[in-house]
């Protein structure tokens, strides 16, 4: 249950109000968590007891050079102050427990941490509020995932493998080991079976009830294109900060509830060869005083010439983004031709070979928005969601124009027409020197901070670019072992 189920909508949430919730609802323990520069959840809990106004007001201390891309060891010090708002009880933990979002604070200038990547989401919404375009941004991520029986991995000097199974993988269809019953999805053909075909529409009904348990408005679920297991729940549309704490909770729920029914959930972009990989489509729109900014009758597809700069913009500093938004070397195994990957720098109505589309399910103006589909669930959502916006917001701002909409298959072009239309970058360090390049858009309104990009950067080069480039693969060896 979360804390708004508790609470009237619209009224304030106050920390008087959540320890009330606590008790009514029986909780033993409080969990506090916050997000590492990353991307990844952390926490640590206390007992309810502890859980006072105090609390809310002072803060509870921890160690910030132990957590990613945070504190040097002779700065370590930190406090966590609870959001309120976001308290609920956690529905996959046998302890009845409190769940508290908190955001970072610095304990000698009592400021809000500038490595916070919360701190940094919330900056990019006031950034909206002030530039005077619209007063909220509305975003609605698809977070595809595969749901496997088992993954094993190993790296050391003299060896490096992975292995997945699944118990709808086709390369099970000729297991003999046991009574072979079948009805497994082929390659790239895993969209809307039913079951016995796809063999997890109860783990998925689970996971979204666990969900909902959370106080996350689910819209649907279902198989996905790829063989063994990939999935798709889609969450409910929701403002920036608070989306983007969703997203945290959603893959929090999704990997325990997995885990729980003996399957193990992954949202690594690529983690089969040869079939789909999985990507995390960003749905986003702006509105002011609650008109929808994106919709006009006239213009292409119905949309506004704002809308259009505001896809200007994301194309124009797509590169850059995706240090942000597909910000691991797995990332471009799966922006790759072939698999629905959206790799080419065009938009175009219900093309989803464009790497932005707008679909075309209604013609209602509130439904106008664009999905930005090269984004994929290994990013920190904080950072990704501010990113966009200010790419957007710097297209507004420049009036930028984007290429022509492209209604064919863009993997069909051939000759000039193929010329005219971009690919985003191949790797990881590609991206990365494009951020280095091109990230003024992120410091206006003090959103981004250049210390937050350089860590970034930094981080990401020495921790993922270069133990990835410096390894042995195991197809080289398939490749050069005789040679």
């Amino acid at each position: 249950m979360a804390i708004d189920e508790y609470v009237a909508r619209g009224t304030t949430t106050d920390p008087g109000a959540v320890i009330a919730f606590a008790r009514d609802q029986g909780v033993r323990i409080v969990d506090v968590r916050f997000t590492d520069l990353i991307g990844s959840w952390q926490h640590f809990s206390v007992p309810i007891s502890e859980l006072t106004e105090d609390l809310f007001r002072d803060g509870i201390g921890f160690d910030g050079s132990s957590i990613r891309g945070f504190q040097a060891i002779h700065e370590s010090d930190l406090l966590l102050h609870p959001d309120p708002r976001t308290a609920f009880v956690d529905p996959v933990l046998e302890v009845p427990t409190l769940s508290l979002t908190c955001d970072v604070v610095d304990p000698i200038t009592h400021g809000r941490y500038s490595r916070d990547p919360r701190y940094i989401a919330g900056k990019a919404e006031e950034h909206l509020r002030r530039s005077g375009v619209a007063d909220t941004s509305y975003w609605g991520p698809e977070c595809e995932f595969y749901i496997f029986n088992s993954i094993r991995f190993d790296q050391n000097l003299h060896e490096g493998y992975y292995h997945i199974d699944s118990i709808e993988g086709i390369w099970n269809s000729g297991q003999n080991g046991s009574p072979n019953l079948g009805y497994r999805p082929r390659l790239k053909e895993g969209y809307f079976p039913l079951p016995p075909t796809d063999k997890l529409q109860d783990l998925r009904s689970r996971i979204t009830l666990a969900l909902i348990a959370a106080g996350i408005d689910v819209e649907v679920h279902h198989h996905e294109v790829g063989t063994a297991g990939q999935t798709e729940i889609d969450m409910r549309y929701d403002t920036l900060v608070t989306m983007a704490d969703k997203v945290q909770i959603f893959k929090y729920v999704v990997r325990n509830v997995c885990q729980q029914h003996g399957f193990v959930a992954t949202f690594m972009p690529k983690p089969l060869f040869g079939d789909n990989g999985s990507g995390m489509h960003t749905h986003q729109s702006l509105w002011r005083e609650g008109t929808p900014l994106f919709y006009d009758e006239n213009g292409y597809a119905r949309l506004s010439d704002l809308a259009r700069w505001y896809i200007g913009g994301l194309l124009a500093h797509a590169p850059a983004l995706l240090a942000f938004a597909a910000p691991t070397t797995n990332s471009y195994r799966r922006l790759v031709p072939g698999y629905e990957a959206p790799i080419k720098l065009a938009y175009s109505a219900r093309n989803r070979s464009a790497c932005i589309r707008i679909p075309t399910y209604s013609e209602k103006p509130e439904a106008r928005r664009l999905e930005f589909r090269s984004p994929d669930p290994t990013c920190n959502p904080y950072l990704a969601f501010a990113s966009m916006l200010m790419a957007g917001l710097d297209g507004i701002a420049h009036r930028i124009e984007p290429p022509a909409p492209v209604e064919a298959d863009l993997y069909e072009l051939q000759g000039p027409e193929a010329a005219r239309v971009r690919d985003l970058p191949g790797s990881l360090g590609e991206v990365l020197d494009a951020l280095a390049g091109d990230h003024d858009f992120l410091l206006r309104g003090d959103v981004f901070t250049p210390d937050v990009i350089d860590t970034w950067i930094a981080y990401k080069r020495s921790r993922e670019v270069d133990p990835v480039r410096l390894r042995p693969h195991p197809y080289e060896f398939f490749l050069y072992s005789d040679a």
